[in-house]
């Protein structure tokens, strides 16, 4: 944990052996222009980080040292920058965002550790505090330096539902409830009643929270459900799509494009069209070209929850909203083709 006493800008100068002048102007981002030397700032860059010391933001708004730059932080071990990485169109969101505002965006890949994972704190310090504010992301979270940034008081929104933190956080969320009652709605009006659940063996806080919502909403849509089958992408048997078809199951209801694929192989494999004789609803979207792809399916509005993200860190440092701000964004409404009415004969 951090400790309670934190280090001053007069600490900071004495370590470094420089004015308290000089390490203001290196905070504010006008060390370069007022005519400090490079080897300096980086002597009192070296200093912070001995210290740990992390800019009081709020002061620095005030005093108007905003620096008009926005941290991006991914615990991902490859920074997703290829087109098809899941976390792509969120950075797209966000770098769309960020022009729109007249930011400049830092991607801290220096945060990335020898063994490949991320770390804010790597170098021992708070590296996010070279900008403003930032941004975090990505699905292999480190729960405690959440907290250790929400102790800090640094301004920072993450992307993903963080509901139940220990200490509250900014974050902008997914309406899963919203996209899986779309999902039952269209499944009971087509005239399904009884459905199977195909999700992941490894849960992350997504798929608890697709399979949360769905638990929750199937007695009110009229549909029954045996119990969620979860098993790792390259796993699902046969058998198990045998026996729930034997127990009456016109429809299944799937958590991951990587299942999807999978399932769809199955289905094929027993000589099962979709949607003539069983439907399928995704609660992601389906792999472009996979035997899946046109399938029904809702999907998180990855760009829009990027952009919202850096709407909510500009509010938080402007004052406008609180550390304990959250947003949630609605789905991409249900769209394809793998829904249809139930066999009335298989």
């Amino acid at each position: 944990m951090p400790s309670s006493t934190r280090p001053s800008q007069r600490d900071i100068a004495r370590l470094a052996q420089v004015s308290q002048a000089a390490v203001s102007l290196v905070l504010t981002g006008k060390a370069t222009e007022k005519g400090i030397a490079t080897a300096t700032q980086e002597k009192i860059r070296a200093a912070m980080d001995s210290l740990g010391y992390v800019p009081n933001a709020a002061a620095r708004s005030l005093r108007g040292g905003r620096n008009g730059l926005l941290g991006v932080h991914t615990f991902e071990r490859v920074f997703p920058v290829a087109t098809d990485d899941y976390y792509h169109e969120f950075l797209v969101g966000i770098e769309e965002q960020a022009v729109a505002e007249g930011q400049d965006l830092v991607l801290f890949a220096s945060t990335q550790l020898p063994d490949g994972t991320r770390s804010v704190y790597g170098r021992g310090s708070n590296r996010l505090r070279l900008t403003d504010g930032a941004v975090v992301l990505g699905r292999e979270r480190n729960e405690e330096e959440m907290e250790r940034l929400a102790v800090e008081g640094f301004p920072f929104v993450l992307v993903g539902n963080r509901a139940g933190a220990v200490t509250p956080m900014p974050y902008v969320a997914a309406d899963y409830p919203t996209a899986v009652t779309e999902v039952l709605r269209a499944l009971a009006v087509a005239g399904h009643r009884r459905l199977a659940y195909l999700g992941m063996a490894a849960r992350r806080r997504p798929q608890e929270e697709r399979l949360r919502a769905f638990r929750a909403l199937v007695p009110d849509t009229g549909l029954t459900c045996s119990a969620p089958h979860l098993v790792e992408a390259g796993t699902v048997a046969d058998a198990w799509v045998g026996r729930e078809l034997d127990d009456g199951v016109t429809a299944f209801v799937v958590e991951t494009p990587e299942h999807a694929a999978e399932l769809a192989g199955l289905l094929c494999a027993r000589g099962l069209a979709v949607p003539v004789d069983v439907s399928v609803a995704c609660l992601d979207v389906p792999e472009p070209g996979s035997a899946a792809d046109g399938w029904s399916h809702v999907g998180v509005a990855r760009r829009a929850m990027g952009a919202r993200a850096v709407r909510v860190l500009l509010g938080l440092l402007d004052g406008g909203l609180p550390r304990t701000h959250v947003d949630v964004v609605p789905c991409l409404p249900l769209r394809g083709n793998s829904i249809g009415a139930p066999p009335t004969t298989r």
